[in-house]
This record gives C-alpha cells, sequence and structure tokens, in this order.
C-alpha cells in the first residue's frame, strides 16, 4: 500500500470523525439530522456520526453508503449502539446502489464537498429518493465573498490531497438546485472555530420537484 492510500484509507476517515464532530458542527446536525422519517438513506454515513441524532420513532429504515472502509467500522459500530438494523454499504455517491424512489427521506452532511463529481451524485441522491421526498443537508462550500472565493480556488489542489479528495470552493444550495431539487435553505454563516476560507456552511431541506 502506497503512502497515499495508507492516509486515504486509515488517517483521514480520523480526521473526519474528529473534524466533522466540533461543537458547532454538531449544533448544526442537531438541527438537520432529526427531521428525517420514513425509509432513509445517508450518502457519507462513514463515521457514523449522525446516527446518535436519527428519531428511531419517525424512521422506519436505514440504509447507509461510504467509500471508507475504516469510516464504515465506525458507522456499523454507531448502529450497533442504537440496536437498530441498518444496511450500511461501501460504494460511491456517483453509482449509488439502491433502486429508484427507494426512500422518503435523504441525508447527505458534509460529503458533497469530497465526491468525485457532485453533479452526478446529486443527481443519484434524486434518483433514489421517492417523488415529493425530501433532501436534508448541511455542507460546507463555496463562500459568497468573492475574495475568500479566490483563496478557496488556490488551495483547493492541496487541499483535496491532504482531506480525502475535499473541496473548499464547491457551490451547494445552487448546486442541489441545478439537481432538480426545490430548496429552501435554512441557515448560511461562517463556522465559528474555523478560518473563513474553510468555514462557509449552507444547510436546509430540498424536495424532488
Amino acid at each position: 500500500m502506497g503512502f497515499g492510500n495508507w492516509w486515504d484509507q486509515t488517517v483521514v476517515p480520523r480526521i473526519i470523525k474528529l473534524g466533522c464532530a466540533t461543537e458547532d458542527i454538531m449544533a448544526l446536525r442537531r438541527d438537520v439530522v432529526p427531521q428525517a422519517q420514513g425509509a432513509v438513506f445517508e450518502l457519507g454515513c462513514g463515521g457514523g456520526i449522525n446516527q446518535r441524532l436519527y428519531d428511531a420513532g419517525r424512521v422506519v429504515s436505514f440504509a447507509g453508503l461510504d467509500p471508507s472502509g475504516k469510516g464504515l467500522d465506525y458507522a456499523r459500530e454507531a448502529a450497533a449502539k442504537k440496536g437498530w438494523q441498518a444496511d450500511i454499504r461501501q460504494g460511491f455517491g456517483e453509482a449509488i446502489p439502491f433502486e429508484d424512489e427507494s426512500f422518503d427521506t435523504v441525508v447527505c452532511t458534509f460529503t458533497l464537498c469530497s465526491v468525485a463529481d457532485q453533479a452526478q451524485t446529486l443527481a443519484e441522491l434524486r434518483r433514489v429518493l421517492r417523488p415529493g421526498g425530501t433532501f436534508l443537508y448541511a455542507e460546507h462550500g463555496r463562500s459568497p465573498d468573492v475574495k475568500i472565493a479566490r483563496r478557496q480556488e488556490r488551495v483547493d489542489p492541496l487541499w483535496k490531497r491532504v482531506f480525502g479528495g475535499c473541496h473548499l470552493s464547491r457551490p451547494v444550495t445552487s448546486a442541489i438546485e441545478a439537481a432538480g431539487f426545490t430548496a429552501a435553505p435554512v441557515g448560511q454563516r461562517y463556522m465559528k472555530d474555523k478560518p473563513s476560507m474553510a468555514g462557509w456552511l449552507e444547510w436546509g431541506v430540498a424536495v424532488k420537484a
């Protein structure tokens, strides 16, 4: 195993588990994730960070997908602690291994930044969501400040190599709308504990039109 593969498979999942679970980010997750209901699919479930936030009384089934083997170990441990049956698989957002219109809710938190093809991933999320279904999202992405966005673009090549393909400069809500969702943004702001270049947040609810 080369150093790059070792880093991505061993170190990055630990960075994600810690860096994506700061108090500021967890407060945001607590606002978004409990809204999930019915048959739920979570993209980027590795780490299991969201699982304790789901309302088991509202969720009838849970499925998740993540490319990281180590991240999936964490996710399955979290499912076992929650005591519910979960269909957690290894894979990529560009090719979600579930049938069309399988889910009432899809959840994606701090994941769209790191998929290889954002547009294809959003198309897949739309495909597996039932008509009128809900897409709950919370992501970091491109700052509305032009100067900061330019810095994000300059740093992106190095940033994504260190942090498992994560991009700083990708749009969030506008990309979701372009994929065929009707989005209702709930909030936008910079993280309280991160530099502005790495800390622009957008979260909300989108519906499959």
